[in-house]
């Protein structure tokens, strides 16, 4: 891919052993989206009143709803994350990874995943992603999940003594922006699975396995949405770097300004966690004070994202003059947008398109009197869409393509297939979630099979002003299935064409490296230790109140129930 784009790149030899932990931690998750892209499909079409029934192939809704969850949202994102941190930490710091830790990384997170997979597949687990009590799963599925976070962990813990190696070789050396961005994402990771660490083995799994009959409902959610909204920032970050230090270079410039990007990086290390609250408004048991403190807080959060839109606006706006655009707004036709040979740009560009709109509506559910009017509607799947099936997904799947090409050394085939997909996938993003904003302000309800009773126009619950803008959701899922059915056509065709190079043949990575135009040096952004210590004090102070409030509160605790069944049956 952009031979003119890396031809001026410097090369590092990747080690084999490398080389194939890391096509193994892009390729399996690829794989599994085959059934997480099948069942996002299936949930427009549930919720488009298509059908009648609770089930389709042998697949309950919540069975299907709970896998497009999980495989989207948590395995594809994290086995991302830790294959790109494993590419960017080796070639960014030139020293070799531990291989034992990073195989062992990889291997936990497979068996997890394997592991939370039977119990989805086997109707054991239709908890959804966000798995709440009193929603009860098999055991396997919280085994699962504990194994992919500490597989997750290790493969972090692996690349510290690299870092800190390298620190000691190049004292006087600004630590490169990429590894920064990386290592921001998952300290924000580690602070945020350490209390749904403690949700799963503490509460969760002994309530599972039967050892106590209750489990506190209130304090488990609290603790999932302490790493629940962070999580979001664990997605981002990884497209942040890529969009900071990739971006301005593909698109045939430079990245405008250093400090910006390091002072966002560092303010979401900060700011990223101690605001999960805002996900539990209506949430009795928690003070109103607390709720309306983290809301403060969230708004704090914006900060970064409009620095971003100003440093890549600012890059892109460079790249384009650079290019021959003039004037005050012609240089945006100066872009790559259908550039075959620049086909990354399309992925990045219109994942930030995409992520203004998520931007904005992410600020409706911020306030504290306008996101009483769509909690809990199907505006929130709608903002969700805009923000992680938007700049993390397509991020994520461009950047998968391209270090496939590079770790295999082979040609990519169909490359104005390839150039379609992101805008085919903006479109459907943009009517499917229009659409589903309007029926979120209109009440409809998430996580919900509409068609059972609320689209079914036998039903005296039928809501017919739901069905036009909930047809129309479901053209734009089409759209979005059309355009990773093409993805996945360019990929395993690629994987499975003959390759330039022997598999036994040493592997020379190239990243398209941004330069940067202003290179400011400004040290209270280039340590991480003020910023991690701010964060922690940040998370006591937000947490610490409402986490004393709850544990003191006399909570009889719930039993397990079904997630089908509107009585809430109790599970046996």
């Amino acid at each position: 891919m952009e031979l003119s784009l890396l031809k001026e790149e410097a090369a590092i030899q990747i080690e084999s052993s490398l080389k194939r932990v890391v096509l193994i931690e892009l390729v399996f998750p690829v794989v599994l989206l085959i059934f997480g892209i099948y069942h996002g499909l299936m949930q427009f079409v549930y919720r488009s009143g298509l059908i009648h029934e609770s089930s389709f192939a042998h697949i309950d809704y919540y069975q299907g709803l709970t896998a497009h969850g999980v495989i989207n949202a948590i395995v594809f994102t994290t086995f991302f994350a830790i294959a790109f941190g494993n590419i960017i930490v080796r070639y960014c710091l030139k020293l070799p990874l531990n291989m034992k830790m990073t195989w062992a990384s990889a291997i936990l997170m497979i068996g997890g995943t394997l592991s939370t997979a039977i119990a989805i597949f086997s109707g054991q687990a239709s908890v959804l992603y966000t798995f709440y009590p009193p929603l009860k799963a098999h055991p396997v599925f919280y085994f699962g999940l504990v194994a992919l976070i500490v597989g997750s962990w290790i493969g972090f813990f692996n690349w510290i003594p690299n870092y800190l190696r390298w620190r000691k070789l190049n004292p006087s050396v600004k630590t490169p922006l990429a590894v920064v961005g990386i290592f921001t994402s998952f300290i924000v990771w580690m602070i945020a699975t350490l209390p749904v660490a403690y949700e799963v083995i503490v509460l969760l799994l002994p309530w599972s396995l039967g050892l106590v009959p209750t489990v506190n409902v209130v304090l488990a959610r609290t603790l999932f949405w302490f790493f629940g909204h962070p999580l979001v920032y664990f997605w981002i970050l990884p497209a942040y770097v890529m969009y900071y230090t990739m971006l301005p270079k593909v698109a045939g410039g430079k990245l405008y300004t250093d400090f910006g990007a390091r002072l966002a990086f560092m303010w979401f290390i900060v700011f990223s966690s101690p605001l999960g609250l805002h996900h539990q408004f209506t949430e009795p048991g928690i003070n109103s004070s607390f709720k309306f403190f983290h809301s403060i807080l969230t708004f704090l959060i914006a900060f970064p994202s409009f620095m971003t839109a100003f440093v890549v606006a600012a890059s892109l706006e460079y790249a384009a003059r650079k290019n021959g655009g003039s004037g005050l707004f012609a240089w945006w036709k100066k872009l790559p947008y259908f550039d075959s040979e620049r086909w990354l740009f399309g992925y990045l560009f219109c994942g930030l398109l995409i992520f203004i709109f998520g931007g904005i509506t992410g600020i409706v559910n911020a306030s504290y009197s306008m996101n009483r009017v769509v909690h809990n509607t199907a505006w929130l799947p709608a903002h969700f869409h805009m923000t992680v099936a938007g700049p993390v997904f397509l991020s994520f799947i461009g950047m998968t393509l391209f270090l496939i090409l590079q770790l295999t050394g082979k040609e990519l085939k169909f490359k104005k297939l390839t150039v379609s997909v992101p805008w085919i996938w903006m479109v459907g993003i943009f009517i499917s979630s229009g659409s589903t904003f309007v029926t979120g302000l209109q009440g409809m309800p998430r996580r919900t099979n509409l068609g059972l009773g609320l689209l079914d126009p036998s039903s005296p619950m039928y809501h017919p002003e739901w069905l036009t803008p909930s047809v129309i959701a479901l053209f734009g899922g089409i759209l979005m299935t059309l355009a990773m059915v093409i993805y996945f056509f360019v990929v395993f065709s690629t994987l499975l064409a003959k390759s330039r190079v022997k598999w036994s043949d040493p592997i020379f990575l190239k990243l398209p490296m941004s330069e940067v135009l202003h290179d400011e040096s400004v040290t209270w952004v280039e340590n991480f230790t003020p910023w991690i210590v701010a964060a922690v004090v940040a998370v006591v102070i937000a947490y610490g109140p409402p986490l004393y409030q709850i544990l003191n509160d006399k909570n009889p605790g719930s039993r397990g129930f079904l997630p089908d069944s509107p009585a809430a049956v109790e599970t046996k």
